[in-house]
């Protein structure tokens, strides 16, 4: 059976929503984020960088090696168990490829560090603006790109969609008004009603009220491990006179 190690994060969202849409078994493990369990021995191992999503599937193509960065799971998945997510060849199979990167390099920043300087370091009005800026542009390219086409990859739903979708949910929490993008408001509303991604409402629930547990029991030192306050890294002078930082690394 296949693992997916997450938390209550959009990028965990759309493989669990890609699992349900290929009705394919799987066990959910919760990552204590909050609490710094990624940066433990047993994360580590299966993503260097300290993240979830991470998918192992024992006994599928990839014979159980450890698959992490939410994209390159969409690929996995899609290439071996949802061929109709995926065009395997042609315009259309670049056009998917195209809108699942945008959404990886561009609408993920982009939107996540909108919300991080908005609620947690408000007092940096540069980055703030920068970053409303930077998700505004993003939703109202998504937004030209559906007024062409009823799903981002041209005329079929793929995994373009299910990428892009949870992190599309800020868009009114980020304070941009439905009049703005009206086609990317239908095409929320519409890939909303397809029934495996309802099904991943219960899951992303449950990582939720695990999350919400940890953050409220973590402590400072745990708290700013989230943050990732505990890595070594040059200062601000440091950095501008390119002192090295050989040796310093994950504790």
């Amino acid at each position: 059976m296949i693992t997916l190690y997450g938390m209550s994060s959009p990028n965990v969202r759309k493989v669990l929503i890609a699992l349900e849409e290929m009705a394919l078994r799987f066990e959910a493990r919760h990552v204590s984020v909050f609490r710094g369990e990624q940066f433990g021995a047993e994360i580590l191992a299966l993503n260097p960088t300290a993240k979830v999503p991470v998918l192992i599937d024992p006994d599928g193509p990839a014979a159980g090696m450890p698959i992490f960065e939410s994209g390159a799971i969409l690929l996995y998945l899609a290439e071996n168990y949802g061929a109709a997510f995926l065009p395997s060849a042609g315009p259309e199979r670049y056009a998917v490829l195209e809108w699942l990167f945008v959404q990886v390099a561009q609408m993920g920043p982009a939107l996540g560090n909108n919300s991080h300087f908005r609620l947690s370091a408000a007092d940096n009005a540069y980055a703030a603006a920068r970053f409303r800026r930077q998700s505004a542009q993003v939703y109202r390219a998504l937004d030209e790109r559906l007024a062409q086409a009823p799903y981002l990859g041209g005329d079929a739903y793929s995994i373009a969609d299910m990428a892009a979708w949870p992190w599309a949910r800020y868009f009114r929490r980020h304070g941009m008004r439905d009049g703005d993008c009206p086609n990317l408001i239908a095409w929320m509303a519409l890939v909303g009603e397809r029934p495996a991604v309802r099904a991943s409402d219960p899951p992303m629930e449950a990582f939720g009220e695990l999350d919400a547990r940890d953050r409220a029991a973590a402590t400072p030192d745990e708290a700013a491990m989230f943050i990732g306050a505990h890595i070594p890294c040059p200062s601000a002078q440091e950095a501008a006179a390119g002192v090295p930082t050989t040796g310093r690394r994950h504790p």
